[in-house]
Order: C-alpha cells, then structure tokens, then sequence
C-alpha cells in the first residue's frame, strides 16, 4: 500500500504522520511503555462554522447555530445500533465532542484495539437519520440547553462573548438556541455531514499502546476515499470595539462570577501569539505575580481567579475570570496594574519562570496518551506540527511579552458579571 508517510523519533518511540489515500490525515504516536490506547477521530467543524460552500456550491450556504452538536448527537445512532452500546461489549470508554471549531469522537482502551477502531471508523462514516430520530433529538437537546441556561458558570463565559463580538458565531452557545435547532431537519443534517465529514476536512490521531501496522491494515480497510471539495468557511467579520461594555444577569449562586475580555484584532503567527500572551497575563496577573498574591493576601480574590487566552478559528481574547465579592473594583485593578506594567515593563525574572513553567507543563502532556492524541489532531487543524508549541516557547524571547502587553488595548474590553439573584 502506497502512503505519504513521515516519520520522526519521539520520546516513546516513532511517530508517523500519513496522508492516507482517502484523503484523511492519521497521526499514529506508539507509546509502548502504557497500558492503554486511545484514538479520536474529528472533522474540522464546528459551532462557529455556520456559512461555507464547496466547489461544486454556486453559493453559500448558511446553517442555524448548534447544528454541528446536533450532527454529533445524530451520529452515535443508526438503523441497527447506538455505537455507544457496541463500545460497551469490548469495554471501551467513549464519547464525544463538539468546540466552536472542531467535532471528535473517540475511544480509550486497555484491550481490543483493532475492535474498538473498527466501530469508530464505522460509525463515523455511516450516517443515518430518520425524521422521527431527528425530532426525538429536539426534545433532549432542547433540555440540554435549558438546563445550561441556568448554569452560573455557563453564562457568564456566554454573556462575555456575546457582549464582546458583533458578528462571530463564538457568540452563540455551542449548542445553539431553542429557536435555532427548531429550523434542524434531516436534510440540513445530512448537508452538513457530506460537507464538513469529507475526510480530507478529517484526522484520525492515534496515541499509546497500540500496533500501528494493524491500525493502518483497518484504516486501509475501512476508510472510504473522497474527493477534496475545496471547502470554503466564512468567518463574518467584526469592527473592531468591543459591542457591550458591561452585561450584568442574576441568577442562583453564592458569590459573583465574572469575566473580562480583551477585543483584539487576529494577530499575525495566531498560535506563536496564543503562548506569547498567556506568558504576559501569568507574569503579570497569574499566581505567581506579586498582584494575585496581594490581592489574595488581602481576601479581594481567590484561587478561582485565572488567566488565559480563548483562541481559535477567527477569535482571539485575552480573558480574566473568577468569583469575586466585587467584580468591577477587579476589574478596575487589574486595569490599573496592567497600566503600570506597561509604564514600568514586566519584571524580566518573572517571565522567564512562567517561560520555563509554560515549558515544562507542555513537555509534561508527552506523557499523557489522551493529551498526545489530542494535540495531534489539533496540531493538524491547526497546520503545524505537535511539537510546535515546546519548539515556539523554548524560543520565546522577553521584549516579545512586552510588545503584547504594549498592544493589548485596556479601554477595549468587556466584563460580563452573574450575581446572586435576591
């Protein structure tokens, strides 16, 4: 059998990235020294990709919010059995999922292997929906999204995205609206299985203990060759403020949840910036800085106060979130200490320990079998290589923080608030 294979050392082992004959891309990463194996295999889809067409589309086409997790609820089923029943005879654990950019199914396992890949490979390519099964999946997604209609947790990550972005689809839960997925039909879903489950849109990533030449023997086997339709995504595009300033709801919890996010353009190399900003917000708000450990000191924040950056296909923010007796005096010092970090500059010993913490937590994944399959799959969405992220931070210098906390625009941001209803 003919295959566009590289392979490469590992710190387990070898690791082999093919481009199979059918079109879909296969990371396998043996890891012999483990006792399980897991595989996941994804489409790049997901919530966010509402509008596309392929080449043989005169137009675009536009979907309702949520049809993507609703497609994923759909494909566990089909004419003779629930695969989930199937995983349950081999002793199988597994499940799926649905990001704003991605959908994967997947399996771990400590024996039969080859079984377990054969019903993931089956399933996934064998779609069946009925409009009595289609129907019947309205009712448990529709109380899906209610019961996280109430979760404080839930909205106000959803509420900061909403009063953030005008246009992005990100703005919408991932499972969509009560009133969108009423517009799902059979034929929606099956128009965007043909579409976005095309495997050349597709990676299987295989990961621990497992035979490569038997898994590729069942992917030879089973994988069904498609044509590349030159899938086309439309990202809507978004002025550049913020659309809301502040987004307070009430509902039950103890204390105040909130989040604060920074609007900021798509920055050029998107996924060298992704750790570059992460480096700047731990150095300069993170547990490790002298502002979180006042600020804990003097009981205005607790461990649930963090830092990060929400990234993905077109979206980009910075975020500072927790529970907070008094989220908007937060707000107005972490306003305040990144002004004066950008008038005094960022403590050059600080981001060189969260340089060196960022690197050691990104090697430490290479000994988790479900992080390596997962970064694999990513990595492939992503058009790079697993490594890249050890490669990009090891390389990281000090004045590339700086500039990221010198672009970030303090006046444009958005802090979306969840207080305790009376």
């Amino acid at each position: 059998m003919s295959r566009d294979i590289n392979v490469r050392d590992t710190f387990n082992g070898k690791d082999r990235v093919i481009k199979h004959k059918s079109g879909c891309t296969i990371c396998l990463y043996p890891m012999p020294k483990y006792s399980s194996a897991y595989a996941v295999f994804g489409t790049k889809y997901g919530s966010v990709d509402t509008t596309f067409k392929t080449k043989n589309d005169s137009e675009y086409t536009t979907v309702p919010e949520g049809i993507a997790h609703y497609l994923e609820h759909k494909l566990f089923e089909n004419d003779e059995c629930d695969a989930l029943e199937l995983y349950s005879k081999t002793g199988a654990n597994a499940n799926a999922f649905t990001t704003f950019d991605c959908t994967a199914y997947l399996f771990s396992c400590t024996q039969k292997f080859g079984e377990n890949l054969r019903i993931l490979l089956n399933f996934v390519q064998d779609p069946y929906f009925t409009d009595e099964s289609v129907e019947k999946e309205r009712g448990i997604i529709t109380q899906e999204i209610k019961m996280y209609l109430d979760d404080p947790g839930t909205r106000v990550f959803y509420n900061c995205l909403g009063a953030v972005y005008h246009n992005n689809p990100v703005r919408i839960d991932i499972a969509g609206t009560v009133e969108s997925i009423h517009d799902i039909d059979k034929g929606l879903l099956y128009k965007c299985y043909n579409t976005f489950y095309n495997l050349n849109n597709m990676v299987l990533s295989i990961a621990g203990n497992f035979d490569p030449d038997e898994a590729l023997e069942i992917c030879d086997e089973l994988l069904k060759t498609s044509e590349n339709q030159e899938l086309d995504v439309i990202v809507p595009e978004e002025p550049y403020e913020v659309k809301e300033k502040k987004v307070v709801q009430q509902l039950p919890c103890a204390m105040p949840l909130f989040q604060i996010g920074f609007k900021m353009p798509l920055p050029e190399e998107k996924y060298k910036q992704y750790i570059v900003y992460n480096i700047m917000l731990e150095a300069a708000l993170g547990s490790t800085s002298e502002f979180y450990n006042k600020l804990y000191e003097e009981g205005i924040i607790n461990d649930s106060f963090s830092v990060g950056v929400f990234n993905g296909r077109g979206f980009f923010l910075p975020v500072i979130s927790g529970i907070a007796r008094d989220p908007e005096k937060i707000t107005e010092l972490v306003i305040n200490e990144l002004k004066r970090l950008k008038k005094d500059g960022l403590p050059e010993e600080d981001v060189r320990i969260v340089t060196k913490m960022t690197y050691g937590e990104l090697f430490s994944g290479f000994n988790n079998v479900e992080s390596v399959g997962r970064a694999a799959m990513q990595a492939i969405f992503d058009d790079r290589e697993i490594y890249t992220a050890v490669e990009t931070t090891a390389k990281i210098e000090y004045n590339e923080v700086v500039q990221a906390l010198n672009e970030l625009d303090l006046d444009n941001y958005s802090l979306s608030i969840v207080e305790p209803n009376s």
